[in-house]
């Protein structure tokens, strides 16, 4: 099951994640992404996936 990595040091808060899955990402009270789930049902994929790659930072992935 693909999983989603959040670079904590890259976030910059841009919420962009947030927009496109609010089930997944999140933001914490200084702005750096939370991710509420980390493992990526295959029929979610592609949702969770351009989330992740909105990121202006490229602080998100969604791996195998």
């Amino acid at each position: 099951m693909p999983t989603v990595k959040a670079d904590l040091h890259a976030c910059q808060g841009y919420a962009n994640c947030v927009v496109g899955a609010t089930d997944y990402f999140d933001l914490d009270d200084d702005g750096i992404v939370v991710l509420l789930k980390t493992k990526v049902p295959e029929p979610e994929r592609s949702r969770v996936t351009e989330a992740a790659r909105s990121c202006p930072v490229s602080a998100l992935v969604v791996e195998d």
